[in-house]
Parts: C-alpha cells; structure tokens; sequence
C-alpha cells in the first residue's frame, strides 16, 4: 500500500490474510470473531492507520460507539454487578460506555441528555426506574435514542425492560417462610411509587393468599428500600404492639435496618424472630446471624440489557420486549422453623 493513499479495508483485509467480511465483524462485532482472528486484524488496522479513517466513517454516520447508563446511585450495592454486565457485553460488541451517577437529581439528569443530543451517546440505559428529567428542554421522548430500563421498569411508558422477576422471587420467598410455619408474616417496604416494592408485596399477597392466610393490613409497613426505613418500620410495630414472627423484607438494605433494631431491643434473631430479604447483597452473608434472602443475577441482567440495547441499535426485532431472570432463594440463618405460633 502507498503511504500516501488512504487506508481502505481491503488492504487491512490483506495484511490480515483474511476476508473483508471478516474484517468488518472483527471491528463492529468482535465478539463473533475467533481471537487469534481479531489479533490478526487489529495488527493490521494499526499497520495502515485504518482506524482513523473508521472513526471518520462513524462520525459521518453521526454514532459514537458509546452507550449512556443513569443510575441514581452508583455506589448502591444492587448496581455494580450489573454494571460489570452493562460494560463486559458493550466492550464485547465494541462500544463503550458512559455512565451518569444522577443522584436523582432533575438538573444531573438534563446535563447527561446532552451526550444524547450532541450525539456522544448512541443509546440509553436507565437504572432509574423513569425517563430522565429534562426531556421537555431536549425535544421530549422522541429524541431519545433506543433505550432500555434495567432493575427498575419505566411506568406509563413503552420502554423495553430486563430484571429480576420481582413477583415470582417474593412468593418464593414468602412461600419459603409459610414453609416453615410461620402464619404471621410482615411485609416491610409499602409503596405507591415504586415498581420494585409494588411487585414485591403483590408476590407477597399472592403468596399468603394462595396458603389461606388473610393478609393483617397492620403487618404491611411503608418503607423506602433504606436501613433506616426498616429500622423505623420495627420500632412502629412496637409501639402499636402488634408483632408478626416473621419479616418479609423488600430488599437486604431494608432487613439489615430490622436486624439492627431488633437487636437493639435484646431480642435474639432467628429464635424470637425471623428475617427475610431480597437481593443477596454482599453484606448478607457477613451479617450475625447471614441472611436469608433472594439472590439476583446481576450480571446476568445487565449482560441481558446490553444485548438487547444493541439488538435495538442494529434496528433488528427483538425476541421480546420484557426479559424476567429467575432469583433464587439463599438459605441461610436468619429464618426458623416453628411448629406452632
């Protein structure tokens, strides 16, 4: 090749040894190409220069190769895994990402729709459970690139979705509590605001239901998903002294809050009362007594968003819109059997 023409892919494909299909997969879809392939062809993309005149292409066609993730809270245990999943599945299909730790801050959120509208990013994740704040100021929702809600479902709107299967997990957690004999089961995370919860205690209701057991409206308690919500929702069942032998937690945050002001009160966990979780954080295992809780697959998830995400950007269909991963439950010993109430 003469040094001073522009680099084309045939002369990359040649240099490799291989064909120019086989050069565009290993560039746009690596993950489709053998390793010792992709090397062959990298080296080559560097001999001639070829990947600055494929950025130049990319920009041409307006696309960055870059995907934009919301979440609320990046340090919020629930995420990491799923955002190893999000990155490990884009890198894969040779496109990085972005990712916008909005705080739920309405004004962090208008800033990040800028990669959007400047064309930085080329699609969207949200961990964020809505569509981001600003969206009025930036052309409203039909400017939005592809996206895809992750963790939390978008309401009242068309967004595609992959998470845990909130509904099923908590029956089996609730059935897994009515298991062992318990009949007075509190669930501690009431909400009107957010799916997550919502589902949850509909598993919880179904589940109850299904044994025969009336639901006792004075056993279901508001919560916000954070420690000090379960740790409030405890004290407030004292005061109206009305107890369950067992607490359905909405997630692990929620239980570690109940573990603490149960403990505070001198009472001895599983023996006087059990706990349940859900989400199988990381401190649930170190916890004394570990708790027994519903295990998401995290990675699994957020490999299972990113996919979908780029099978939206290569304007292809979908198997389906929705994809719900199984949880599984984690026995541990925060839970005991009793054989009568």
């Amino acid at each position: 090749m003469n040094k001073h023409n522009v680099a084309t892919i045939e002369d990359v494909a040649q240099i490799a040894g291989v064909s120019i299909a086989t050069v565009s997969r290993a560039i746009h879809t690596p993950a489709k190409v053998a390793d010792t392939t992709r090397r062959k062809v990298l080296e080559a993309v560097a001999q001639t220069g070829y990947t600055a005149n494929a950025m130049a292409r990319s920009l041409r066609m307006r696309r960055s190769n870059m995907i934009l993730i919301l979440a609320p809270d990046v340090g919020d245990p629930n995420f990491s895994n799923i955002l190893v999943g999000l990155e490990t599945e884009a890198s894969k299909r040779g496109y990085g990402v972005l990712i916008g730790n909005t705080q739920n801050d309405p004004a962090r959120e208008a800033d990040y729709l800028g990669f959007i509208a400047s064309n930085k990013a080329d699609g969207l994740i949200l961990l964020t459970g809505h569509l981001p704040f600003g969206l009025a100021e930036n052309g409203g929702a039909a400017k939005l690139p592809p996206v895809v809600a992750v963790n939390e479902p978008v309401r009242n709107a068309d967004v595609p979705f992959v998470g845990v299967d909130n509904f099923a997990g908590a029956r089996i957690a609730t059935d897994y509590l009515i298991a062992q004999g318990h009949r007075r089961i509190a669930f501690i995370g009431h909400s009107t605001s957010k799916m997550v919860s919502m589902l949850r205690e509909e598993g919880y209701r179904g589940s109850l239901a299904s044994a025969g057991i009336a639901v006792d409206p004075a056993l279901v308690l508001d919560g916000e998903g954070t420690t000090e919500s379960g740790r409030a929702a405890v004290e407030h069942m004292f005061v109206r002294d009305h107890l369950p032998t067992a607490f359905f937690c909405v997630n692990d945050a929620t239980a570690l809050g109940v573990f603490i002001a149960l403990s505070a009160r001198g009472y001895e966990l599983p023996r006087d009362f059990s706990v349940m979780g859900f989400d199988d954080i990381s401190l649930a295992s170190f916890v004394t007594p570990s708790l027994t809780t519903m295990k998401q697959p995290r990675l699994n998830i957020g490999e299972a968003a990113m996919e979908l995400l780029l099978t939206l950007l290569e304007d292809k269909k979908p198997h389906s819109r929705e994809m719900l991963l199984r949880s599984e439950l984690i026995v541990r010993n925060s839970v005991r059997t009793i054989t009568s109430v």
